[in-house]
């Protein structure tokens, strides 16, 4: 259905998750003016700032349209693919195939219910100057994307996913807050490689066919601004470096260059690595922000790009809206600094702060991450605790990241087979060797291990025992008042759940589920969820909500697109799907705004 509520709506099935078919590429054509194409003094047709998912997809994009592209990144050939390289690969679909495999029933109009109650857009959605205005319009499009055209795109594309799919973001209790009603994280099979595998073959096709050239350790310090528009970049050649893909590469400037196109488009990705901008845009709705955190994405993950386009007019909207998870481990081998690794919990374990006090709902695992977050740096404290058994963490936690999945990012059912009778290697592993867990026969020395973990006496013994045993007597009928432990049961009613991701009900302190298992949690960052403003073609729009002739964002310096689409929240899935989905976009209005 189309909401005339927002004023100025452009059809959004025809005119977005239709992009590039013959209207909406005149569309494109007409609304993205001024259109022009290069001239003598142009280096290329189009430059494309960062080679994260977004840039490959917006590159193919302006590829495909025939258009010569320079691709810039920082970094060396070996992190082509940026950060989604190294995600779990889940991706938002609505009313999928796999979703009625598993007998779940989703529509476009749950979705956009859901996406409402966990957005929150509250800051002038039906005002063209409001912050929200084009992330709500991009909201709006990504829903009918995701119910539509996207699966479909991408399996063309030779994608597929792991048929169980997991129920990510459950929610704060309430149908229209918070939270995914139905389970709508799919996993890519092949993770997060086999996400950008299809663009990186399409872009590398494109670089043999003389369309694109990669420039790889071109680190862009400035955007050309000629007569209000953008019309180029300037910026530093750094040394040649061999690091690997995820590792600090070397910031020594070799030389200076300057390239002109009559489009950039910006895909330079968020702020996560960075954790005193983190802390300069923190929000005081989340608590004071943390004194120690650890990163979930690689150092070049720096947010530099923001700062820069802001100076040539850009309008950054949202800066105070951002995702960072809860249930952070630091990695006992780590690839870039600080590097942590987030678990994805299934709905048992008991959560408490770092002095032993249980959260309350919906601070359960796997419901709300910012509620939780909020609720921990009210602790006082930068960390928390899940109290758990080995019968919970093998049925129940996974690690995201391509590099702790082994059996879905090689593709080898094998070992994911093996999951139905033991722990997944990379769980034991982190459960060895991780500074983060603590594992005893007994409620006492898991006590005393917790301790002297953290340095201090913070948990006490009795408490922390009363608190479990008084969950436990909740579950000896399939009734309770135990939020948490209907939860349990509500997740049991789902065949992915009990196929895959929950253990059976059963006591924190039964022998038989031991042993006993701390889990010490961290505050990971992550993504940024506001960032430029653009209308619905990727253009990056001015303070006075112009868009700034040549210039184009995609990704999550975008927001995700518009700026902020997920408002306060996200579903979970969202990230990538993102990437795609602006990516795309602008790719694509670029392309038409370059047409000859």
């Amino acid at each position: 259905m189309e909401n005339s509520s927002v004023p100025g709506a452009i059809t959004r099935r025809r005119a977005l998750t239709v992009a590039g078919g013959v209207f909406a590429g005149a569309a494109l054509a007409q609304a993205a003016s001024p259109a022009f194409g290069a001239t003598a003094a142009s280096d290329a047709d189009a430059i494309v700032v960062g080679h994260g998912l977004a840039g490959l997809v917006a590159t193919a994009e302006l590829a495909a349209a025939g258009r010569k592209v320079l691709l810039l990144d920082q970094e060396p050939e070996a992190s082509l693919g940026g950060q989604a390289f190294w995600s779990f690969g889940g991706l938002f679909f609505v009313d999928s195939a796999e979703q009625r495999l598993m007998g779940v029933k989703d529509s476009r109009e749950l979705a956009w219910q859901d996406w409402l109650g966990t957005a929150g857009f509250d800051r002038g959605v039906d005002d063209s100057g409001g912050q929200d205005h084009w992330a709500y319009k991009w909201a709006e499009a990504y829903v009918d994307f995701a119910a539509e055209e996207k699966r479909a795109w991408l399996a063309g594309l030779g994608m597929q996913w792991f048929p169980i799919v997991g129920w990510a973001e459950r929610g704060g209790g309430l149908a229209d807050g918070h939270g995914n009603s139905v389970p709508r994280f799919h996993v890519t099979w092949g993770t997060g490689p086999a996400v950008v595998e299809p663009f990186e073959k399409k872009v590398r096709a494109a670089v043999a066919d003389r369309l694109v050239t990669f420039r790889f350790r071109h680190r862009v310090d400035e955007l050309i601004v000629t007569g209000g528009a953008v019309t180029g970049v300037r910026g530093a050649v750094l040394q040649p470096s061999d690091a690997a893909r995820g590792k600090p590469s070397s910031r020594t400037v070799v030389g200076e260059f300057e390239l002109r196109a009559p489009v950039v488009v910006v895909t330079s990705g968020g702020i996560g690595a960075d954790h005193d901008l983190v802390r300069a845009n923190w929000p005081a709705r989340l608590g004071s922000p943390p004194k120690s955190m650890i990163t979930g994405v690689p150092a070049h993950v720096d947010g530099r790009m923001l700062a820069i386009t802001e100076r040539a007019g850009g309008r950054i909207v949202n800066p105070d809206r951002m995702w960072h998870y809860t249930e952070g481990l630091k990695n006992y081998d780590p690839i870039w600094p600080g590097h942590g690794i987030r678990i994805l919990p299934g709905p048992s374990s008991m959560w408490f702060d770092a002095t032993g006090k249980r959260f309350s709902s919906p601070d359960i695992p796997g419901y709300d991450t910012l509620h939780t977050l909020k609720s921990i740096t009210d602790s006082g404290h930068d960390y928390s605790w899940f109290v758990t058994t080995q019968k919970i963490i093998a049925k129940e936690f996974a690690l995201s990241g391509s590099e702790q999945n082994p059996d879905l990012t090689e593709k080898n059912i094998w070992k994911l087979l093996s999951r139905i009778w033991q722990t997944p290697e990379p769980i034991e592993r982190f459960k060895e060797k991780g500074e983060d867990f603590v594992v005893a026969k007994t409620l006492p020395e898991l006590v005393a291990g917790m301790n002297k973990l953290t340095g201090d006496d913070l948990i006490d013994l009795a408490g922390l025992k009363r608190q479990i045993e008084a969950r436990d007597r909740e579950i000896d009928n399939p009734y309770t008042k135990d939020v948490q432990v209907m939860g349990i049961r509500n997740a049991l009613a789902y065949p992915g759940d009990t196929l895959s991701r929950t253990a059976s009900v059963h006591r924190i302190l039964d022998p038989g589920a031991g042993p006993l298992i701390a889990v010490r949690l961290n505050i990971l960052t992550r993504k940024t969820l506001g960032g430029l403003q653009t209308d619905l073609f990727g253009r990056v729009l001015n303070a006075a909500g112009t868009p700034i002739a040549g210039l184009y964002a995609a990704g999550e310096v975008a927001g995700f697109g518009g700026g902020g689409v997920h408002g306060y929240r996200s579903l979970e899935g969202t990230f990538l799907g993102g990437c795609l989905f602006s990516g795309r976009t602008a790719g694509r209005a670029a392309a038409a705004a370059t047409a000859s």
